[in-house]
């Protein structure tokens, strides 16, 4: 490297200062990788692309891999402190001088961990991406550190010891139910001698709650009774810190009882820099402009290595490809290179799927056929192959790509990667056992399978996963296409919403209505505006989620029913028995609605409210979950629905009469505009 980038690169080494900070490193026992190879280049494109994305999401965490097993892919993954979403400059910065800290520090180390004040990094040649990775038994990067000198001299040692592990016991039990497995808190020590204990919590947010305490539990197992007052313990999936200053932002902290001492002080002030004799601005000022030269620079060589990546990417890709790809699929594929997920060879899919053998076919969908694979590791897949004769093309399969790629959440499906090599176009998935939620609920035997906790949990994540698509995510998204064939379910029956192909980005605006001439999607759950005018909005998803709850109540189809008494479909025979009393008559009868009564029509009120002719008279997705997760939150009367009156046609029925086939697995389902 020689020249501007050079000087470029060597400023911004030397004024990047949040590698200084680390506060600790674990370098791993996973071999070391040979210098200027590909592994080290593929460890150099995560170390460029992470700090953005995890500043970027929500939960100020992002994992990512690079490069093709065996041997020189590597997996990633970053996370900043919980409370700091109003500092993103620093989450970023952080995140950036960890992965520094780490190749200095660890020099051709296939695996490190790097631990600082404000967030982690771990990288390794094995799957830490899975997220309960070793969770229960792997302390290969336990990091801790204690201060002595914390401890008030001539303080009783043994309950010091036990004032902080009964902190940090209920701070971790805390933050592993919460959705954002965070927390901060206080306790007033029992101990005279000691002040006010702070104390923080974090798992990385893919945990879920009983990995998140498993992990904890692992690390409060270090404590011992002579644990000073003030240090911290570090796995790379869970971490807490203890200190007897507020070390943390502690606006949404929580008060902690001591198990056998009594109640907590009110709420102490943070401490401010009042009387200090140094004035904000004079702060400001002398920080300012070093911050800025940092910013500069490094935006200055991030889009010289972005421009230099994509001539090399695209040198290497037109040499490999260019004889079967047209412009913009080639274009796309240089793109791809530098996205957040991988991209595949041809061959390793061969591999997994068995040359895409019909003992490994799931089904087949719009978008074509669907095969269960597995890689060399063990990891399970389910592989989407575009079809020759599919209706879809290259433009719904970059879409699907480029939008899921960059969503995140426990609800959503989880994209792989993909591969693109001539006419071949294929996603790689997750593999879900149980298949989808029409795959139960529409089938007389497996129904019962389903009772009314399984059925509420279901309809709960599925509402999560449509609050975090048009909310909480980076990209705010409609889905357009919801419906129980596209609701997948993992081992434990958990949803996850799949099939972004016919998804649309929108702004922050919730009242944002868009028009399309080309109305995409399945009848029978598509919001009556849409189907006749082409107008659609987050109030579109609301719509086909309300048919879903009433379809999951009743098992029964919305479309196609004739179980229905006078009405044509689904929701008004709904409607009519609410209003007249007899619910209990829509219920699937594998249910026992008397046990369960109340929760039960509450479900159905909200339904009916997502299923209002009028848009504006149906709720968000954030109304949605707090009625759902809120049972003294009074419910609005529902007014009829849509379609009252309206004959829908056979969901598998397009507006021209094709048919778009629907399988148990990803599909997209396409209705042709009129």
């Amino acid at each position: 490297m020689a020249g501007v980038p050079a000087i470029i690169l060597l400023i911004s080494f030397l004024l990047v200062l949040p590698s200084a900070t680390a506060i600790g490193k674990v370098c791993g026992n996973a071999g070391n990788y040979t210098a200027n190879g590909t592994y080290q280049s593929n460890l150099a494109f995560l170390a460029a692309t992470l700090p953005t994305n995890t500043s970027s999401s929500p939960q100020l965490f992002a994992t990512a891999t690079a490069g093709q097993a065996p041997g020189d892919v590597v997996y990633a993954l970053a996370l900043c402190r919980g409370d700091l979403t109003g500092n993103l400059t620093g989450c970023s910065a952080c995140v950036n001088g960890a992965f520094q800290y780490a190749q200095r520090m660890c020099p051709n180390a296939k695996a490190a961990s790097v631990y600082d004040d404000d967030c982690l990094v771990g990288y390794s040649s094995d799957n830490i991406l899975v997220p309960a990775f070793n969770v229960t038994r792997d302390m290969s990067t336990l990091f801790n550190y204690w201060n002595n000198a914390a401890t008030t001299p001539g303080g009783n040692a043994t309950q010091v010891a036990a004032d902080v592990k009964d902190l940090l016991t209920q701070t971790a039990q805390q933050a592993a139910a919460r959705p954002s497995r965070f927390v901060t808190a206080y306790m007033d020590a029992s101990s005279t001698a000691i002040p006010t204990l702070y104390s923080l919590a974090q798992c990385t947010p893919d945990l879920s709650a009983g990995d998140c305490m498993a992990c904890f539990q692992q690390i409060l197992g270090t404590l011992n009774a002579t644990t000073p007052v003030a240090g911290r313990v570090l796995l790379l999936r869970c971490n807490f810190r203890v200190e007897n200053i507020m070390f943390f932002d502690g606006a949404q902290m929580m008060q902690i009882t001591p198990s056998s001492g009594a109640p907590a002080p009110p709420l102490p002030a943070p401490t401010t820099n009042k009387g200090s004799g140094v004035k904000p601005w004079v702060i400001a000022v002398s920080v300012a402009p070093p911050v800025a030269v940092v910013a500069f620079c490094f935006i200055l060589y991030w889009r010289w290595q972005r421009r230099r990546r994509y001539r090399k990417g695209g040198s290497r890709l037109r040499q490999k490809h260019t004889h079967n790809l047209k412009g913009d699929e080639l274009d796309w594929e240089m793109e791809a290179e530098l996205s957040e997920f991988s991209v595949f060879d041809f061959h390793q899919i061969l591999e997994a799927t068995n040359n895409f053998s019909e003992e490994n076919k799931l089904g087949e969908g719009g978008f074509g056929p669907v095969y269960k694979g597995q890689f060399p590791d063990g990891i399970e897949i389910a592989v989407k192959r575009l079809a020759s004769h599919s209706g879809q093309g290259f433009i719904e399969f970059k879409n699907e790509v480029q939008l899921i790629a960059k969503l995140q959440h426990t609800n959503l499906v989880r994209l792989f990667g993909c591969c693109s090599q001539g006419e071949e176009k294929i996603l790689v998935y997750e593999y879900l056992p149980n298949k989808s939620l029409d795959f139960f609920i529409f089938d007389e035997n497996r129904k019962s399978l389903l009772d009314w906790n399984k059925r509420l949990a279901i309809i709960e994540g599925i509402a999560e996963g449509l609050l975090y698509l048009h909310k909480h995510s980076r990209l705010r998204v409609i889905h357009r296409d919801l419906k129980p064939s596209n609701i997948l379910l993992d081992s434990e029956m958990n949803p996850k919403i799949s099939d972004f192909g016919l998804a649309k980005i929108f702004s922050s605006n919730n009242n944002e209505v868009s028009t399309t001439r080309r109305v995409v999607g399945t009848y029978g759950y598509m919001a009556p505006e849409y189907a006749s005018e082409g107008l659609f909005s987050i109030k579109s998803d609301v719509f086909s989620f309300g048919v879903l709850i009433l379809e999951i109540l009743s098992g029964k189809r919305n479309s196609g029913s004739h179980d229905c008494e006078d009405f044509i479909n689904i929701l008004g025979y709904a409607w009519q028995l609410y209003e007249e009393g007899r619910w209990r008559e829509l219920i699937d009868s594998s249910l026992e609605p008397m046990h369960h009564s109340t929760e039960i029509m509450r479900c159905m009120n909200i339904g009916l409210l997502c299923v209002q002719e009028n848009a504006a008279d149906r709720p968000t997705m954030l109304d949605v979950v707090a009625m759902l997760s809120s049972k003294s939150k009074i419910l609005a009367k529902p007014n009829h629905p849509a379609y009252f009156n309206v004959r829908v046609g056979n969901e598998e029925e397009s507006s021209t009469g094709t048919v778009a086939r629907s399988i148990n697995e990803m599909t997209i389902s396409v209705t042709t505009g009129r």
